[in-house]
């Protein structure tokens, strides 16, 4: 049943189209006032708003601009009435967003086809949005694995929400998609998504990263450098901002953090009026957030308050039966990038990427598939030959795919450098410490290897 809400104060024309809509098979309520609808619309979702544009309390307009920025899925479409019709009334209305404007006298005919129709684009208006929401999950969370339907699902039922989110998963699961996902999915989908990374950032510049400075301050705290900058918290007003990897921060930044979330205000570096904000706060790690806890690395308070709504995004060795689907959707995504004719997969070369424990999860997948395409352009289905020797080691490290032993030095070393770097972000300085080895020791190796700088 669709649900109309009459918002009048002549109680002769408000009961009259009540009974009328009534009978035609609507749910109707009616409101005398401004403050009544407002109470009325706060309570249960309404198809139509049949608003006067004369209110005892209010101008019908301005309620109108109101209902305008209602959340999409709850918003009704309004239809103004007004016994004082003008074009510039008309006008004015249209631009707020009415969808028909009435004069009365009303024509009942005229009425009840402006209802049928303002009720039908509600419903398309609907239709559209729920399938915007669903299609973007669908891109962000390609697979047909028991793991991953459970993800949609509870994306689809907590994303509404306005609580704070923390995703646990290791390196390269998508924890930034699926953050992307609750956003699309949530009240705030309007309005802004910030990230940032708290692994990236030095120790010293990721206080102004979260909260800007003011008044000449540098980022190193020192006098002189630009004015101004805006920190990521104030970017995100009104919005979402997303904490990657928050297990990486420092206990400093920790407390400030937290005092911020309990207060949703913050003081910019070297400023001295204090931020007012509204933010949506999601967070990721790929840490043992408790074990960080005993271990002295993370706060216990700030944990609470992370973890309010928690998700666990599997890795790919535990939802393998999706990686066909993502396979398919990589060649197509990089075939368009590169300008390559349609490409298959056999299954023998399938077999080799089901067979392998993926330590790099789905980003390693996406790299192995557009390194295939790289390297072998004139190829229109891939085969078992066609994968580097990494795809070709089963979990249990099988001899049989090397035929020498080099080949199997090799490959063992060139999986242990591309997990140092995916744990150096890219970071080739960084991951040369990791490995202990000069910066164009490293450059060397990753060139003997065929390990491209991108991954």
């Amino acid at each position: 049943m669709d649900h109309i809400l009459v918002v009048d104060d002549e109680a002769e024309i408000r009961s009259s189209l009540e009974e009328i809509l009534r009978e035609e098979g609507y749910g109707v309520a009616g409101a005398a006032t401004a403050a009544e609808a407002a109470v009325l619309l706060q309570d249960a979702p309404y198809d139509v708003v049949l608003l006067d544009i004369w209110l005892p309390d209010r101008d019908g307009l301005d309620v109108l601009a109101d209902i305008r920025k209602l959340a999409v899925e709850s918003r009704p479409e309004v239809v103004i009435i007004s016994g004082h019709g003008t074009i510039e009334s008309a006008v004015k209305a249209t631009k707020l967003g009415a969808y028909d404007f009435l004069e009365k006298p009303l024509s009942l005919e005229r009425t009840l086809i402006v209802l049928k129709n303002a009720v039908e684009a509600r419903r398309l208006r609907s239709e559209n949005e729920e399938f915007k929401r669903q299609f973007s999950v669908g891109l962000v969370l390609t697979g047909e694995s028991v793991p991953v339907k459970a993800l949609r699902q509870q994306i689809r039922l907590m994303a509404p929400t306005n609580g704070r989110v923390l995703i646990y998963g290791e390196s390269g699961t998508g924890k930034e998609l699926i953050a992307r996902a609750i956003h699309a999915e949530s009240l705030r989908r309007d309005r802004v998504f910030v990230e940032l990374n708290c692994a990236a950032i030095p120790e010293a510049h990721i206080e102004t990263e979260l909260f800007g400075f003011r008044h000449g301050a540098r980022q190193d705290g020192t006098a002189g450098g630009p004015a101004e900058q805006r920190g990521t918290l104030e970017r995100a007003d009104s919005g979402t901002l997303f904490l990657d990897e928050v297990g990486d921060m420092s206990l400093k930044t920790q407390a400030k953090v937290l005092s911020a979330l309990d207060e949703q205000l913050f003081t910019p570096v070297g400023g001295t009026q204090p931020l007012r904000v509204d933010v949506r706060l999601i967070a990721s790690t790929n840490k043992d957030l408790e074990e960080e806890i005993a271990k002295g690395n993370f706060r216990e308070d700030l944990f609470y308050r992370l973890n309010v709504v928690p998700f666990f995004v599997p890795p790919l060795r535990e939802r393998k039966q999706d990686i066909p689907l993502l396979v398919r959707e990589f060649l197509a995504e990089f075939g368009r990038q590169y300008g390559r004719p349609r490409m298959e997969i056999g299954e023998e070369a399938l077999d080799a990427l089901d067979r392998y424990s993926w330590p790099g999860n789905v980003r390693e997948l996406k790299n192995v598939i557009e390194r295939v395409l790289i390297l072998n352009p004139r190829v229109l289905r891939i085969e078992r030959k066609h994968l580097p020797p990494l795809t070709h080691k089963a979990g249990s490290r099988s001899t049989e795919d090397f035929s020498t032993l080099q080949q199997a030095r090799d490959a063992y070393e060139r999986e242990y450098i591309q997990k140092k770097i995916e744990e150096a972000r890219n970071n080739i300085s960084h991951a040369a410490e990791l490995l202990g080895l000069e910066r164009s020791h490293l450059y060397r190796k990753m060139k003997a290897l065929g390990i491209g700088v991108r991954e």
